[in-house]
C-alpha cells in the first residue's frame, strides 16, 4: 500500500466523525487535502456542513469539490477541524507548517472545538524536532529576530542551522499572510512547550509550528492498519 493510500485511510476515518450540521476546520496539505475530496463526496451526498480552509489551496480544493465555504467572521466557533502534521508524540504536541500555511492553521485550530489530526504512521515520534521547525516572521529586522530566536534556543537547551525557505525556483517562499518562514533544524525539542512560549514572546516571530495542546485525537495510518490515539 502506497504512502498515498495510507493518507487516504486516515482521511476516511476522520470523515466519519463529520456530523450534519457541523463548522469544519478544513486542514493544509497532501493527507488534508484526502479529508476535503471525501468531505465533497459525502456533501453531494446530502451532508449539510460548511468549512474554514486554512489555506488559497485548500480553498480552492473545497470550492472545485463543493464544500461550502465561511469564515472566522461568519460563525462564533467551529466544532472541528481536521488537519494533517509534520510530527505528532505522544502528547499529540505537533509540529506543523511544511506546507507553509501554520499561521492559518493555528487560527483555525484554536477557533475549534476539537482537533483531529490525520497522517501516516511515519510522523509519530517519541520527541519532536527530528522535522524541522516552521517559524512564521516579518520580513522587517530579520536580523534583530533571527538573533531573539537563536536566544531563545539557547534558553532552552536547543540549538541548529535556521534558514530562509526557499521556492523551488531559488526565491524566498512567501506565506498566504505575506511573511517569510524561518526553518530550524533542531534535531531534537526536550521541552517542546516552553520553547513555544519563548517564541511567543519575540517581537518578530508572528507564529512557529509547535502546536501544544490542540489536537485532541490522532489518527495514525500504517501497513497494519489505523491506529487512534486520544489525549487525556
Amino acid at each position: 500500500m502506497s504512502m498515498d493510500d495510507l493518507k487516504r485511510q486516515a482521511a476516511a476515518r476522520a470523515v466519519e466523525q463529520v456530523q450534519d450540521g457541523m463548522k469544519l476546520g478544513l486542514g493544509t496539505g497532501s493527507t488534508a487535502k484526502h479529508f476535503v475530496e471525501l468531505l465533497g463526496e459525502r456533501v453531494k451526498a446530502g451532508l449539510k456542513v460548511v468549512g474554514v480552509p486554512t489555506s488559497e489551496a485548500t480553498r480552492a480544493d473545497a470550492e472545485r469539490c463543493g464544500v461550502p465555504l465561511t469564515t472566522l467572521e461568519e460563525v462564533d466557533h467551529l466544532d472541528l477541524t481536521v488537519d494533517g502534521a509534520d510530527e505528532v508524540d505522544p502528547n499529540l504536541d505537533l509540529i506543523k507548517g511544511g506546507g507553509g500555511a501554520l499561521l492559518r492553521e493555528k487560527i483555525v485550530a484554536a477557533a475549534s472545538d476539537r482537533m483531529i489530526v490525520i497522517a501516516d504512521e511515519t510522523k509519530w515520534v517519541d520527541t519532536l524536532g527530528r522535522f524541522p521547525l516552521p517559524i512564521e516572521v516579518i520580513p522587517f529586522g530579520l536580523g534583530a529576530t533571527r538573533r531573539a530566536i537563536e536566544a531563545a534556543f539557547a534558553g532552552n537547551g536547543v540549538s541548529g542551522p535556521m534558514d530562509i525557505r526557499k521556492t523551488r525556483d531559488g526565491h524566498v517562499f512567501v506565506t498566504d499572510g505575506g511573511h517569510w518562514i524561518v526553518d530550524a533544524r533542531l534535531g531534537r525539542i526536550p521541552d517542546s512547550p516552553r520553547l513555544a512560549a519563548s517564541l511567543n514572546s519575540i517581537p518578530g516571530v508572528v507564529e512557529h509550528g509547535l502546536f501544544i495542546g490542540l489536537a485532541r485525537t490522532a489518527v495514525l495510518a500504517g501497513p497494519q492498519g489505523i491506529r487512534i490515539v486520544e489525549r487525556h
